[in-house]
This record gives structure tokens, sequence and C-alpha cells, in this order.
């Protein structure tokens, strides 16, 4: 009989709910003894060797692209290029492109278990195609400022290839894409101020992250292509919808930067208030119909708006010594009731 690989970890948690089921008297004492002998202690975790190994790789592609415009010789090596008209370089980005997804659909066709290099090479595929959109706008627009008809294109682009390729990273990018648009287009629409029909750019994307929350669970499930994204949709609504409030919680509705300073926060305390309340809301909802993520994201933005709260009432107003004794401290309870949830989790 073939073995059953897991990790240290998983081995444990398997040994303790073996040992519960055997003492609440649901397994006898030989099969327990049987199914232990077919567990095998995982050597090496390459999988996750390979997870970060592709994100290494990434990041060294960006900071190689970051030192060829911070190294002297290479700088040099580049400006031979700038003659070079923008239609070649938007062309050669688009072929890259295309080469980076038809290998990447190739490869996950063929080896659909190499989730990790399939989705580096869509990646790759990504960031081409958004440098061959930049060059498309110094082709077609170069004496105007509405660049978002640019950035609309690519959400198209993107869209089609996620639903094409079946790809959730590439969707990723399509709502980044979308968020992009948004900032843009209303910026566009207000001479490139701050401020678009009274509202500067945490409130706008709050209400641009609660649309986006709302199409995810109600809009996207009506529409069979965008059924396999909705998940991804969901996260990225919320992180929009709490980053920006966390954001709106700290400067307010304000545009001005002079104005701001000149602002005392308790003046704007009820976004703070708002932030805690949608937050631990949103952490109760994940822990009653045991959805992770809006309990995680929930519970992750819960704490750091307090936290917040905490440094910008108090860091002017205590002693060093006792600030981050009171931080100390209040992080050891929340470690503690963290741990005793888990505790009383894995007791049942």
């Amino acid at each position: 009989m073939k073995k059953i690989d897991l990790s240290k970890q998983e081995i444990e948690v398997v040994q303790e709910v073996l040992d519960h089921w055997q003492e609440q008297g649901l397994l006898e004492q030989s099969k327990v003894r049987e199914l232990r002998e077919n567990i095998d202690e995982r050597g090496f975790e390459w999988k996750a060797l390979a997870r970060y190994a592709f994100w290494v790789a990434l990041a060294s592609l960006i900071f190689s692209v970051v030192s060829l415009f911070s190294d002297d010789t290479l700088v040099k090596f580049v400006e031979r290029f700038y003659e070079t008209p923008n239609l070649v370089f938007c062309i050669f980005f688009g072929a890259l492109a295309a080469m980076f997804y038809v290998l990447g659909f190739r490869n996950k066709k063929k080896f659909p278990e190499k989730t990790f290099s399939n989705e580096t090479l869509m990646l790759a595929g990504s960031f081409a195609t958004a440098a061959c959109i930049g060059f498309l706008g110094q082709v077609v627009d170069r004496n105007t400022n509405h660049f978002t008809i640019l950035f609309l294109l690519s959400i198209i682009i993107y869209g089609v290839l996620s639903v094409k390729l079946q790809s959730k990273l590439i969707w990723v990018f399509t709502l980044v894409a979308l968020g992009v648009w948004f900032a843009t287009e209303t910026a566009y629409h207000s001479d490139w101020g701050f401020r678009f029909w009274g509202m500067n750019y945490p409130l706008r994307f709050t209400i641009f992250g609660i649309l986006l929350t709302v199409f995810a669970l109600w809009g996207q499930p009506r529409i069979s292509v965008l059924q396999p994204f909705q998940s991804t949709s969901y996260v990225v609504g919320l992180l929009y919808t709490m980053l920006a409030l966390w954001c709106l919680s700290i400067f307010g509705n304000y545009s001005d930067f002079a104005a701001w300073t000149g602002v005392r926060q308790y003046e704007i305390f009820y976004w703070g208030l708002l932030g805690v309340i949608l937050s631990l809301s949103l952490a109760l909802y994940g822990m009653k119909v045991k959805d992770s993520v809006s309990r995680d994201i929930g519970f992750v933005f819960f704490l750091l708006n307090l936290y917040t709260r905490f440094v910008e009432y108090l860091w002017d107003n205590m002693n060093r010594t006792v600030f981050f004794l009171i931080l100390a401290v209040s992080f050891w309870f929340v470690g503690r009731w963290s741990e005793k949830i888990w505790k009383k989790k894995s007791a049942y």
C-alpha cells in the first residue's frame, strides 16, 4: 500500500486527531496503529522551495530592471536606443508578451501540476503587456493627457487573457488595472486634482472597493466565464476597501496637505471609528459563516485600525517607555487570545 507523505507539523495534527478519536471510542487501537503506519514524514519541502525560488527569480528580474537605470554603463548602452521609434518597442514587447502567454498556456496544458513555473510565465507576459501598452501610449497619445483609454485597453486585454488562459494571476492584473483606470479617469475629470465630486482618493477607493466586493458576491456568479475568478475578486475588493478606509481614517477627506496638517486627529475620528466597526464586523461575519478570507482580513485591519488610533492619540502625549510597554502588553494579550482560540478549535 502506498503511504501518504506529510510534513512534520501535519503528522502531529493527524496524530492528535487519531488519539482523540481513539479516546472517544470512534476508532479501535488496532485501526489507529494501522493508520499511523500508513503515514510517512516528508523529507524535504520541494514545493515550498519551488515557490520561493520563483518568487526570488521574479524579484531578481525586477531588481535587474531597476539596476539597469542606476548603472552608468548600462544607461549609456540604453541611451543608444533613444532614437529608436516607440512603435518598435511596442511591437517588441507585444511579441514578447505573446511568446510568454503561448509558453505559459502550452506548459499549463502539458504540465498542469507545474503551478509556479506556469504562473511565472503568465506574470512575465503581464509585465510585457504593460510595457507594450505604455509604448503604445507614446505612439498614439503624444499630445494629450487622457491616458485613461490606454488603461481601459489594458483591462480588456488582461480580462480576455485571464478568461482564455484561465489564469487567476492575470485576473489580479485586470483588477489592478481597473483600479488604476478608475484613479486616472476620476483625476482626468477633475483636471488632475486630488478631489472628484468632493472626494479624495481614499474615499473614492473605499467606494470603489465596496462596489467591487458587491460585484464579486452577487454579480460575478451570474456571469459564467467569470465564475472561476469570484474568490480572487472578493479578496481584491476587500483589500481595496479596507486599505482605502484605513488611509481615510488617517488623512480624512482632505486633499490639501497643508490643510490636513492643521487638523487634529479627533476631528476625523468618525472615519477611524467606521474602520474599526467595519473590520470587526467583517471578522465576526467570517467567524460565523466560517469564511477564512473575510475573517482574516477583518481581524488584521481591526488590529491595524486599533493600533493606528493608539499611535495617533498617545504618541505625543505619553512617555515612550510607557507607550512601548503598553504596546508590548497589548500584543501579548492578542497572542494569548489567539492561542486560546486555536486550542479551543483543536479540541473539537
